[in-house]
């Protein structure tokens, strides 16, 4: 396995679901973690589940939305860390309706967390890599920002609009030493699709959970778990000649559908 020893690293929305399980895999592996999140009872809890086992991290509260929270978690993880190593762009939220049925707000919302947000995390941290004399970044894409997904207009417009701020990183700063790469998961069984099912399917949320499983030809979601391998792979030096490169995991979404 890959490892971190010695790295430092930000994961904005790492205190639950895919961001949770890539802080703990991190911390694992001898990285040094900052969690980044608005939620201080799920980064407690993240927090705690990493000093129980003896890794390192620290929660900064952040609202990746406001320059002035991203600029103030950045100082303070540069401050307790010395260094940024690696910066993981997962925080987002998601959207359901089409171009006619998404009001402004909705809109606004979805992209200044999953577009705007990016940017500030980036615009903060990567004059810190730069400074250091490198780093990677990795972006918390999806198979929406790659093919048509019905009712998420607003939601894959960010993240295509993530995956191509991907490619333009990666061609900025490779004379920096910064990698700059992107992973595309299909659905992820996170606490977000339980809250979803709950919310609108409550007499059917079995029945729901498994027609959602099956839209992936492999029969299920993928588990947090399984995204943090692949990140963990992309943000050590084991993928050092990989840059500009946006990884589907889909369970054969984007190969296998018929």
């Amino acid at each position: 396995m890959s490892d971190l020893q010695g790295k430092t690293a930000i994961i904005t929305g790492g205190g639950s679901g895919i961001g949770r399980a890539i802080t703990e895999t991190f911390a694992g592996v001898g990285a040094t973690v900052a969690i980044f999140d608005l939620d201080e009872n799920a980064a407690g809890e993240a927090l705690a589940s990493i000093t129980e086992v003896g890794g390192k991290a620290v929660f900064c509260r952040c609202d990746v939305s406001s320059a002035d929270s991203v600029s103030e978690a950045v100082e303070r993880a540069k401050g307790d860390f010395g260094k940024i190593d690696i910066l993981v762009n997962n925080a987002g939220v998601a959207n359901i309706g089409t171009a006619t049925s998404t009001s402004e707000g909705d809109f606004d919302r979805v992209m200044s967390v999953n577009v705007k947000g990016v940017y500030q995390c980036l615009h903060a941290v990567l004059p810190i890599m730069v400074e250091g004399g490198g780093g990677v970044v990795l972006n918390m894409s999806s198979i929406a920002a790659i093919t048509g997904l019905k009712d998420r207009f607003a939601y894959s417009a960010s993240k295509g609009a993530v995956h191509t701020m991907t490619l333009s990183i990666a061609a900025d700063y490779l004379e920096q030493g910064i990698r700059c790469n992107a992973i595309c998961p299909a659905r992820v069984h996170t606490p977000f699709v339980d809250g979803y099912l709950e919310k609108n399917y409550p007499e059917n949320k079995d029945e729901m959970f498994e027609s959602l499983s099956k839209v992936q030809p492999i029969g299920r979601m993928a588990k947090p778990e399984e995204i943090a391998k692949l990140a963990l792979y992309l943000c050590s030096d084991d993928s050092s000649y990989i840059t500009g490169q946006a990884y589907n995991i889909d369970g054969g979404y984007m190969s296998l559908r018929v």
